[in-house]
């Protein structure tokens, strides 16, 4: 039984939709929770799978949003330490922050740096223009952490615009790092340009905390949710638009990478997502997917394997149901058409 079904309303002549977005943001996303040496395989792996799944994607008709670290958009250390904002995140826990040595670590540039430089992956992505650049933070920047403030945030979403800004790239929505969705923030995101962001699943599964507020029992029930039916379909009506904020897309499941421990249940993972999806499709609603291209970093073919089985059923539903494949700025593109 679930423990809590999300509400999913039809919204009348419109056909569900399938939203892609993923978390990119190499070490500067897990800097404070792996170190190079243990994480490596991941981040090597993730340059790799990239251009993979960009392929994957245009076969099967797909777009996908990139929601990218700012600090990512520069291929050497010079640029990168120019482009800093002024005002940082004054944490209360250090160790958050980027800006307290870590700097102190980064290489001269992506040939002899690949964790934190993107610069050529960036470019990449640009040369498959299905697809949505959007913002991560310029520094993966924790909004409900103590310390921090709104004008240190305002700063670092300045720097992260004017970063892709420098490679023709205009960021028009957000992802907020570790899911820490601020509502106090939006209107200012507003102000930015930013008009839509990613939103939390609607039940206490994962409902927006701190790290210090996160516990194990979330976690472990977040967990068994990839197989198990705990939380519904999570499937979403098309947002409104609401005046001087962004548009709300919440997320409706986390793509959890391929474990050779649980290899027998990929079966249960993929119809938790499928049958979701369904309902999407059926009630013109919309199903969000999202993971790091790190997730795929270890055992990239089988990840992608598993990756395409979705992307053929969602195939399926664009036949049958007319489904549409949209970026994050095109939910926004929609709802604006009935606004």
């Amino acid at each position: 039984m679930a423990l809590e079904t999300v509400s999913c309303s039809a919204t009348p002549n419109r056909p569900g939709a399938f939203v892609i977005s993923l978390d990119f943001e190499l070490l500067w996303g897990m800097r404070d929770k792996r170190t190079v040496d243990a994480y490596m395989p991941h981040f090597i792996g993730a340059r790799k799978a990239i251009p993979l799944l960009l392929e994957t994607f245009d076969r099967h008709g797909v777009k996908a949003t990139f929601a990218t670290v700012g600090l990512l958009f520069f291929g050497d250390k010079e640029r990168m330490l120019a482009a800093l904002p002024s005002e940082r995140p004054s944490y209360s826990n250090r160790q958050l922050s980027p800006y307290n040595g870590h700097f102190d670590t980064v290489g001269a540039d992506e040939d002899s740096d690949p964790y934190h430089f993107g610069e050529s992956l960036i470019r990449v992505i640009k040369h498959h223009p299905a697809h949505e650049i959007a913002c991560h933070t310029f520094s993966h920047y924790y909004c409900l952490e103590s310390g921090q403030t709104q004008v240190q945030f305002a700063a670092d979403i300045q720097a992260a615009m004017d970063s892709a800004r420098f490679m023709g790239v205009e960021l028009k929505s957000l992802v907020f790092p570790r899911n820490q969705f601020n509502p106090e923030y939006l209107a200012l995101c507003k102000e930015k340009g930013i008009r839509s962001f990613r939103g939390n699943e609607t039940n206490w599964l994962h409902t927006a905390r701190s790290g210090e507020q996160e516990s194990l029992l979330r976690r472990g029930f977040r967990l068994l949710d990839a197989w198990l039916n705990l939380t519904g379909p999570n499937c979403h009506a098309y947002p409104r638009e609401q005046p001087g904020l962004p548009l709300n897309i919440p997320s409706s499941r986390f793509l959890r990478p391929w474990n050779s421990k649980l290899r027998m249940l990929e079966g249960l993972r993929l119809k938790r997502i499928t049958k979701a999806m369904d309902h999407a499709a059926r009630t013109g609603t919309i199903f969000h997917l999202w993971w790091h291209p790190h997730n795929f970093g270890v055992n990239i073919m089988e990840n992608l394997a598993f990756l395409s089985k979705i992307l053929q059923h969602y195939g399926e539903l664009h036949r049958v149901h007319g489904m549409q494949s949209l970026t994050m700025r095109e939910v926004v593109d929609k709802a604006s058409e009935d606004a």
